[in-house]
C-alpha cells in the first residue's frame, strides 16, 4: 500500500490567515461575531465557537458596538455602511486577492463595463464581488447561463463586457465559458481576466494528475466547501474509486486498494489531513 499526500493539501493563504486572526481577537475578547461561517469546515469552527465566536448571518443580528469578523470571502460594500450606523468594529479578513477582484469589478463598472462573473451564485464571496458591480452584472455558473447573461447586458445598454471569476472556479469551466462567450459575440468588446486564484488552480492541477496515478483518491473537506467540490470532481473523473469525507469517522467502511491519494480543500486543517492519514497507515 502506498499514501500520497498533495502537496498543496489544505488551508490556502486566506483562510489560514482569517483563522489565525480570528484566534488572536478571541484572546483579546470574550465574544466576537462573525458574519458567515469563518471557513467551511465544521471541525474548525467548533473550535472556535468553543473559544467564543459566534456565527451571524447578517449584521443586523449583531449587537451594537459588536466586533464583528468579515471572513476571507468578503461581503458587498452596503454591509461597510450598515455595520458603521451601528457603531460595530469590523475587523476586515477578506483575502488580499478577493478584495483586488472587488476593486476590478468596481473600476470596470466605472469604465462602462457590463461583467459576466463566473461562480455559483449563492456563494460568499460570489455575492460580495456582485455588490461591488452596481447591478452592471450577470453570475454565470454553467455554460447554460450565458443566454441569460447576453439578454441582460443587451437590456443594460452597455457596449463592452469584462469576463472575471470567483477565485475558486473550477479552471477548464471558466475556460470554457470564455470561449462560448466569445464565440457568441465574436464582435463585442469582451475583456477577458482570469481572476481564479493561482493556488485554487495549481491544487486542481496537482489532483487531477495524482487522480490519474492512483487506485483510490480520498478528498478532505467540508461538504459546504465550493473548492473542495471542485477537487472532488475533478479527482472522480480521474480515479472511479474516488471519496468525500470531512474527517476520519467517515472511514470507517473505507477499503484500502494500492495507491491512496489525498487531497483537502482550502478550508482543510492540516490537523483532518494528518488524523485521516494516521487511520489509513494505522488502520
Amino acid at each position: 500500500m502506498e499514501v500520497k499526500v498533495g502537496k498543496l493539501a489544505g488551508f490556502c493563504f486566506g483562510v489560514k490567515n482569517a483563522v489565525e486572526q480570528t484566534e488572536k481577537q478571541l484572546q483579546q475578547e470574550k465574544e466576537v461575531y462573525c458574519l458567515g461561517e469563518l471557513t467551511h469546515n465544521r471541525q474548525v469552527m467548533e473550535q472556535l465557537a468553543r473559544k467564543g465566536l459566534h456565527v451571524i448571518e447578517n449584521i443586523e443580528e449583531s449587537p451594537e458596538k459588536a466586533t464583528v469578523i468579515i471572513r476571507a470571502h468578503g461581503v458587498p460594500p452596503v454591509i461597510y455602511e450598515k455595520a458603521k450606523k451601528r457603531n460595530i468594529t469590523l475587523v476586515d479578513l477578506t483575502c488580499v486577492k478577493v478584495l483586488k477582484i472587488h476593486q476590478m469589478a468596481s473600476d470596470l463598472v466605472n469604465q462602462q463595463y457590463y461583467i459576466f462573473l463566473t461562480g455559483h451564485k449563492q456563494h460568499p464571496e460570489v455575492i460580495g464581488i456582485a455588490g461591488c458591480c452596481k447591478e452592471a452584472v450577470s453570475v454565470i455558473e454553467k455554460k447554460e447561463d450565458i443566454g441569460q447573461a447576453i439578454q441582460d447586458w443587451k437590456v443594460s445598454g452597455k457596449e463592452k463586457i469584462a469576463l472575471i471569476s470567483q477565485t475558486t472556479f473550477h479552471h477548464k469551466k471558466w475556460e470554457e465559458i470564455v470561449q462560448k462567450v466569445q464565440n457568441l459575440l465574436p464582435t463585442i468588446e469582451i475583456k477577458v481576466l482570469d481572476t481564479i486564484c493561482p493556488a485554487t488552480s495549481r491544487r486542481q492541477a496537482e489532483t487531477e494528475e495524482m487522480a490519474k496515478q492512483m487506485n483510490q483518491m480520498i478528498i478532505i473537506g467540508g461538504k459546504n466547501s465550493s473548492n473542495t467540490e471542485k477537487l472532488y470532481t475533478i479527482a472522480k473523473e480521474n480515479c472511479s474509486q474516488t471519496i468525500w469525507i470531512e474527517t476520519k469517522e467517515d472511514l470507517k467502511d473505507f477499503q484500502r486498494k494500492g495507491k491512496i491519494g489525498i487531497m483537502a480543500g482550502a478550508s482543510t486543517p492540516v490537523t483532518s489531513i494528518e488524523e485521516v492519514v494516521k487511520w489509513i497507515e494505522g488502520n
